[in-house]
């Protein structure tokens, strides 16, 4: 898969799996709040993952929130 990953197209795939509109879904929300678990994380980090942008679940845990997981995203991509 070489589909470029973007902070909305991040904001969607985590909208998709929570079944709600990407609108409802702030950069600061936790999304475990939002009814995220461990599971679909996962799944969110191996699907980023072959989009080319590696996420580190360990990583992902610490703040659960789209905003630090785009901050990551482009971390990655400035290596």
């Amino acid at each position: 898969m070489s589909t470029t990953l973007t902070l909305e197209s991040m904001r969607a795939d985590i909208a998709r799996i929570l079944h709600e509109d990407p609108s409802e879904i702030a950069d600061d929300d936790n999304l475990m709040d939002l009814g995220l678990d461990s599971m679909r994380t996962m799944t969110l980090a191996s699907q980023w993952s072959e989009a080319g942008a590696p996420m580190d679940f360990s990583e992902m845990a610490l703040n659960a929130t789209l905003g630090h997981w785009w901050e990551l995203v482009q971390a990655g991509q400035s290596r």
